[in-house]
């Protein structure tokens, strides 16, 4: 009979997903220095400046790095200016946890080889 709700068209790819973008020597090259971007936030983003040697998987890992911290950065400056309210530091310090949740996911990702976008900081591309 089939698979419901088929209409035979063609599975759609992950838009989030961007690993086929890249070489696969580019990411076996360069793996090691983007975990380090997610490990240490922006010390690893300095170190892979530094290291950069024109790999476009790099370019992507920095860039989604730099989301992280700045998004980082905006949590923890509204948390300290509204630290005076009984429910800032309480939202300020779950949406830190999760935010430190999606970037152990990344990490891991980045361990697999891949190069997913984090959807939730879509509007930082």
């Amino acid at each position: 009979q089939g698979v419901p709700y088929y209409n035979g068209a063609q599975p759609q790819a992950d838009q989030f997903d961007h690993t086929s973008e890249f070489d696969e020597k580019d990411i076996a090259d360069n793996k090691l220095i983007a975990m380090l971007i997610y490990l240490l936030g922006i010390i690893g983003i300095v170190v892979a400046f530094l290291v950069k040697k024109e790999s476009p998987y790099l370019n992507f890992h920095i860039r989604q790095g730099i989301k992280f911290v700045i998004i980082e950065t905006l949590a923890s400056l509204a948390t300290a200016l509204l630290c005076w309210t009984c429910i800032a530091p309480v939202v300020g310090g779950v949406f830190l946890t999760a935010l430190a949740v999606v970037q152990i996911i990344a990490f891991f990702d980045v361990c697999n080889g891949k190069a997913p976008i984090v959807r939730s900081f879509k509007f930082l591309d």
